[in-house]
Parts: C-alpha cells; structure tokens; sequence
C-alpha cells in the first residue's frame, strides 16, 4: 500500500505543494475540508484574505505553545527583518542560568523548523531546552508563515527561507548581550536542510545542528526516495506547476494544497502515520501551523523544484552535528547531506546495539544515528529521543 501514497505525494509535489515531510492523499477537496477531532475548526476558503499591512505584525501575547513554559528562562516575543524587507517574529528564550556568559555576553542559537511548521512547535521547544542550558536562544517564523510577514500567505523559496536564518543571525549579533563570535544554529526536519545551506554562506554561523533533516529541493525534485529521479517525471512536475501558476493567475487567488492527511485511511504507512501523530492530534497541533491545516500554496514548489540546496556543502568550514533516527524514512536525507559535506561515504550498520548510538566523525562534522528513532521522535519529547545532553556538548565545544 505504501506505494499509493508515494504517487500520490509525487502528484502533490508536481502540484508545487510538498508539505514537507507530510505526504498527502489524492483527494485533496476532502482533506481540505477535514479538520483534527477536538481541535480549533480551520479556514476553508483557497487562500485567506491577505492583512491590510502585514509589516505590523499580530504577535499572540498569551502563551500558545505545544509544551509548557520552563521557570528557567524568560520569554519574549521579538521581531526582525531579513533582507528581503520581511519582518520575521520570533519568541526569545533568555537563560536564568548565566553561567555560560562570558564578559557580560551569552552563546547564542537561532532555531527554525520543521517546515510548514510554526515557533510554538518544535522549535520552540529545542530552544526552549538550549536557554535552559545557558545559551540565549530564538525560535522564528519563516517568511510567509505563522506571525512573520510576507505575502503571499503560506509560500516558501530556499533563497527568502536561507536568509531568514541568515537574518536571526543579523539580530543575534548585533544583541549586547550575545558574543557575536558564538552563534550556532539549529534546523529541524526540512529547515535542517536550509541550516546547513545557511552554513555554507554565512560565515558568522559557528556551529549548526540538523535535527530528522530533510533536503526540500531534492525530496522536491526527485520524489520520496529518489524514486522520481528523472527527466521525464521532473517535466510532468513543471507542467503540473506551470498549469497551476495560469490557473491561481486567472482566478486572481491561490489554491492551498492542505496539509497532513486527515481522515488517517487505515492502510496509510508508517511514515504518514508518524506525521498525523504529531500535526493532527493534540500532542503537536497548532491552530497556526501550516502542516496541522491547511497546507502551502499549490505553486509554492516552484523555487524548489529549480534550485538545488548544499550546493557548496562541501565548502563548510564550520562544525555541523547532524541527527537522525535509524527507523525514519527520512534518514537518507542526512546520510546524503553529511556525504556531500565530508566526500566520505556513509555505511550505517543494518542492525544497530539498541543502547548506543551510532557515530560518524570527519573533522568537525559528525553523524549521529539513534537506534530505533523514527522521524517524529526528534519532534517534541513524547519518548525522550532528542539528545538534548549531545547539543549542549557539541556547542559548548564549537561556540567558545
């Protein structure tokens, strides 16, 4: 049965409207009508009204997040623009613990992701637990999504969302309490890949984490599993988009594609069962996040489908520490991305020791696979996967 849902996750991304990390089904005008049991109703329109000026933001002032707030940091909600003239909101996350300050200043993180995701999501939660760890951290809005401006609502671009990154690092460094010479950042599932592509042109960036990374341009282009990994499929997927382009453009309004799949059909995979786990049911739904609703623009794959992200991986001077599951479906995305990295190929064993993580070192950058972890697992800390001790260790030794 797993192949149905891969055709019909590849008829989505020629839609232009991969959800990154959420596979959907073929029914799409079902789907965009369905919303989560016991959960917010969602918009139903194709795309909701633009706001009158969407540089002032509407910024949330009660606590919304996904996890509760930790008594060992204070919080705030801040804003910044990248350099496309976006404002970006972001929620920072400041240390009681000041121990790692170092005259007068904190180690700083920026956090993104997953994508199609929002900040009281999971990276509010892995920033959340770093500024428990003495680093000052934010968890950021990508452009076009959750609190951050932008328009057209729900559109992506690897170039706008690599600077998003490259813009936290603005804000961070130019903090007076942040040592602008110890930034790190962290990207979770398809943002660990725009983290790493940050990497490669922003010099500023210290040391970054990919967390249960997924390369957007390549699961774009070559379907799930490379397994439209040619011409002829990558063809159908431009004439599908350039299809939809003329059609949003006549009707002078833009199509959502929806996001995770919701009725879960009982014969649906794992995988797709991982994401509804997570977007669909209380553990992770947001009212504002794109994945748990309505999804992204139809034509949003376009940039993706063109532009190959780590292009310049291999130019990487910086640490970087990337994290994976063994049992996720995703894991050839980090395999690929730390080969691109280090020109070394990766051979995970077939069986790993259940109580010990697996390990790959060249230089300073290393491979982490966790036994038995599936995607999801390095979302939130339901089962207690996301090696929170290995990041602190791995920044304290880069950002110093």
């Amino acid at each position: 049965m797993k192949s149905k849902f891969l055709k019909a996750a590849f008829a989505v991304i020629a839609a232009g409207a991969l959800m990154a990390c959420c596979p959907e089904k073929e029914n799409n005008t079902a789907q965009e009508a369905a919303t989560p049991a016991a959960q917010p109703a969602t918009e139903t329109a194709a795309q909701p009204a633009p706001e009158k000026d969407m540089n002032k933001l509407n910024l949330t002032a009660e606590w919304d997040k996904v996890f509760p707030l930790s008594e060992k940091v204070e919080h705030s909600k801040v804003t910044f623009k990248n350099h496309f003239g976006i404002e970006l909101a972001a929620d920072l996350y400041i240390p009681k613990d000041t121990s790692l300050k170092a005259n007068g200043k904190f180690p700083a993180i920026a956090v993104s992701g997953p994508f199609g995701a929002i900040k009281e999501q999971s990276s509010g939660l892995y920033a959340q637990h770093m500024a428990e760890r003495g680093f000052l951290t934010i968890a950021f809005d990508p452009s076009f999504t959750g609190e951050s401006g932008g328009e057209p609502r729900y559109m992506n671009s690897p170039d706008i969302n690599t600077e998003d990154f490259m813009a936290s690092v603005d804000f961070l460094s130019t903090r007076d309490d942040v040592d602008p010479e110890r930034i790190g950042i962290i990207g979770i599932c398809g943002w660990g890949g725009m983290a790493i592509n940050a990497a490669g042109i922003d010099t500023r960036v210290k040391a970054t984490v990919a967390s249960t990374m997924y390369d957007m341009s390549r699961v774009t282009a070559n379907g799930y599993f490379d397994q439209a990994n040619n011409a002829k499929a990558r063809n159908e997927m431009r004439k599908a988009l350039m299809a939809q382009r003329t059609k949003e453009f006549k009707d002078g309004k833009y199509e959502l594609a929806g996001g995770v799949v919701d009725p879960l059909p009982a014969d649906a995979p794992f995988f797709v069962k991982d994401y509804y786990d997570y977007y669909k049911t209380p553990r992770g739904y947001h009212k504002r996040s794109l994945n748990s609703n309505m999804g992204w623009i139809k034509s949003a794959g376009t940039s993706l489908l063109n532009t190959k992200l780590l292009a310049y991986a291999n130019e990487i001077e910086s640490a970087v520490l990337v994290i994976h599951g063994e049992k996720a479906h995703s894991r050839y995305f980090s395999e690929g991305a730390f080969e691109k990295m280090t020109g070394k190929k990766v051979k995970v064993p077939a069986k790993l020791d259940p109580a010990k993580n697996w390990n790959m070192t060249v230089g300073n950058k290393e491979l982490m696979i966790l036994p038995g972890a599936v995607h999801t697992d390095l979302y939130d800390d339901v089962n207690g996967r996301i090696p929170y001790d290995k990041m602190e260790e791995f920044f304290k030794a880069n950002l110093k």
